[in-house]
């Protein structure tokens, strides 16, 4: 180029090490630093997590969908989910083999969700859009692999067996971190007024680029900033060199205030956002398929312009938080293992009579006038007919209406040794299926049941953001036989069971069963549409069983199973005066969806953050048997670190 390299020592890309000159470190290095530093202060308190995660970026992550191979001829379109974002890829012509090539890139933080989930739906003009296969790809271990691009055909799994394959499909990952991705893009703006195309800027050039932008500031610093990286002063850089000035000068203050491309306003999320933004941008003109965005999980994503039209319509609605639950068409939860937003199935006409029965005076009144004793009525019969030999026949029904959301491989029997629905429904699974968390330290609670979980510090919270029944209290909840001053303003912990769930629940705490008392009541049903609702009181009114567990970590724990509209019984598996192990079966519901509630003694436990914060935001987190859910507050000594941000080995 006719000059020497002009970067200067104290320029961004400089080694951070103590010798001079030392050179960058691979990404890959700066990968593992980040991830080994996320993962020695995960044990630390909140306020150390809170500080890490505001710059806590791994990288960014360009996910390309190229093609499957599929068993049978369809149209096929697919799905990628990444956290509370889905996009979709566009409709493939009728085959076997769909082509997409299509790509979205995404960011990836390391305390934030890294199980990409890739959905294949195949659509026809006979059928609504049917989910049929799909894969996970842990970008954490895209991180870790020393290639520039990762390419893999991937097993497409069943949604009702994940151990049965139901076709492939081919993508490709590459990965970049927040520094790679800043300077790439600088040099791919620098390159617009490289009129040349010599590789070089001159001041001139560089002055252009900077008035396109149309920041002042930045039209001040111009001749600054080009000094700064013409070191040997012959009035000509390198466009790498300037590119990792213009990034590093980006962290400071910065220059870009407009995308180029489309005129956005920048500033208002992080940096990398920013990046992102452009890139995107830029990344349309090249030929490169971008997939559609604006779905919050893939279920949305499949409805495609039918969507739309019903969102301008106003005939549905996707939202998360109370509106998911109480007036939204479509029920929202956070998934704690993918850290991703699913939906709930649930029939549209049972929402509408819901809706009907329990948000509205004209349904309070026909509560109060007869309702209550037939919804009764109507579990006790449904009750009998779940246990008779003829409800067998309901099951492939049941499985199929499930379908993604009851993993037959992980039960404990093949489905044809039942010989009722009933018998399915309290099905047990095998060994193993749901580890224990810490299962050695009784100071560590752990998730109750397969379920929904919203999690209060107190009565106030859970009224304040999620029970809108009137007259809710703890004392109303357990009995004045049961009540005590201890539990009166304590945590609570609401687990909600959905059909689809395994129905058994398990002690989360070890200690001596002190009671049970059974309190018979209506059989509302459980469902946020109800709980959500200031007409009627589900959690006080319901038929229900309360034990008192005696803990030496929690003192006493209130574990209250409540019965729902098509839940006949309440089986307890153990009786007053046993000890029990956290983690140990404690009972089962039969046919129906149902609730579990647990009381903690005011301060007595330091709910996990995670489900807090989803709490929150009045947003349901799709827990599992065993998962954490809390710890004792009398052990102070004891740090227990986060097992959902363990993903490494």
């Amino acid at each position: 180029m006719g000059h020497a390299a002009s970067r200067p020592n104290g320029c961004a890309g400089a080694g951070d090490g103590d010798g001079d000159g030392e050179v960058l470190p691979s990404r890959f290095a700066r990968f593992r630093r980040r991830l080994r530093h996320r993962l020695r202060g995960a044990g630390d308190d909140s306020a150390s997590a809170k500080a890490l995660a505001a710059e806590d970026f791994a990288g960014i992550a360009r996910i390309r969908i190229v093609k499957a191979d599929m068993q049978f001829k369809d149209k096929f379109f697919a799905c990628l989910s990444l956290g509370e974002r889905t996009y979709r890829t566009e409709t493939s012509d009728n085959t076997h083999r769909p082509l997409w090539d299509s790509e979205k890139k995404v960011i990836v933080e390391t305390n934030g969700p890294h199980i990409a989930r890739i959905s294949v739906f195949e659509t026809n003009r006979f059928s609504k859009n049917t989910l049929v296969g799909y894969c996970e790809v842990d970008l954490f271990e895209m991180l870790t692999k020393e290639l520039e691009e990762h390419s893999e055909d991937l097993p497409l799994l069943d949604p009702s067996s994940p151990n049965t394959n139901v076709g492939s499909i081919s993508i490709s990952c590459h990965i970049e971190d927040p520094v790679e991705t800043e300077q790439s893009f600088a040099r791919r703006v620098l390159a617009i007024v490289d009129y040349d195309e010599d590789g070089t800027l001159s001041l001139s050039e560089f002055s252009d680029l900077m008035k396109a932008f149309g920041n002042k500031l930045a039209v001040a610093k111009i001749e600054e900033l080009f000094r700064q990286a013409d070191t040997n002063r012959d009035g000509i850089v390198d466009i790498d060199e300037l590119a990792a000035l213009l990034a590093d000068q980006q962290e400071k203050e910065p220059l870009i205030s407009n995308c180029p491309v489309c005129g956005e306003d920048l500033g208002k999320y992080d940096n990398i956002n920013d990046m992102i933004h452009m890139t995107l941008c830029f990344d349309e003109g090249t030929g490169n398929q971008i997939m559609t965005g604006g779905f919050l999980t893939d279920k949305q994503a499949s409805y495609g312009w039918m969507f739309k039209l019903s969102e301008w319509a106003h005939y549905s609605t996707y939202d998360v938080g109370l509106r998911s639950g109480s007036t939204a068409s479509h029920i929202l939860v956070f998934d704690r293992r993918t850290k991703r937003i699913v939906e709930e199935v649930i029939d549209g006409k049972i929402v509408m009579s819901m809706r009907a029965l329990y948000q509205s005076k004209v349904g309070l009144t026909l509560i109060n006038t007869g309702v209550k004793d037939l919804l009764k009525n109507l579990s006790e019969k449904q009750g009998k007919k779940m246990n008779s030999p003829e409800s067998a026949k309901d099951i492939p029904k049941f499985l199929e209406l499930f379908k993604g959301q009851i993993n037959m491989d992980e039960v404990k029997d093949p489905i044809e040794s039942f010989k009722t629905f009933n018998e399915f429904f309290i099905r047990g699974l095998k060994p193993g299926a749901r580890p224990i968390a810490h299962g050695d330290q009784d100071s560590v609670a752990t998730c109750a049941a397969d379920s929904r979980l919203m999690t209060f510090s107190s009565v106030d919270e859970s009224t304040r953001l999620w029970i809108k029944g009137r007259k809710f209290s703890i004392e109303g909840l357990l009995g004045t036989s049961v009540h005590s001053d201890a539990l009166s303003n304590g945590s609570l912990v609401i687990f909600r069971l959905a059909p689809q769930d395994y129905h058994r629940f398990h002690v989360p705490v070890s200690g001596i069963v002190e009671k049970f008392v059974e309190i018979p009541g209506f059989l509302y049903t459980v469902n946020p549409i109800a709980v959500n609702s200031k007409y009627c009181n589900v959690f006080t009114e319901n038929k229900r069983v309360v034990s008192i567990i005696s803990t030496s970590e929690f003192g006493k724990v209130a574990f209250v199973a409540i019965g729902a509209t098509m839940v006949g019984s309440i089986t307890f598996l153990k009786k007053e005066g046993d000890y029990i192990h956290k983690g140990d079966e404690f009972g089962y519901f039969s046919f129906g969806g149902s609730t579990v509630i647990c009381v903690f003694e005011k301060d007595a436990i330091q709910l996990d953050a995670d489900l807090v914060a989803n709490s929150e935001r009045s947003l349901e987190t799709l827990v599992s048997v065993g998962m954490t859910l809390g710890v004792s507050t009398r052990n102070k000594g004891l740090q227990v670190p986060v097992l959902q941000n363990f993903t490494l080995e």
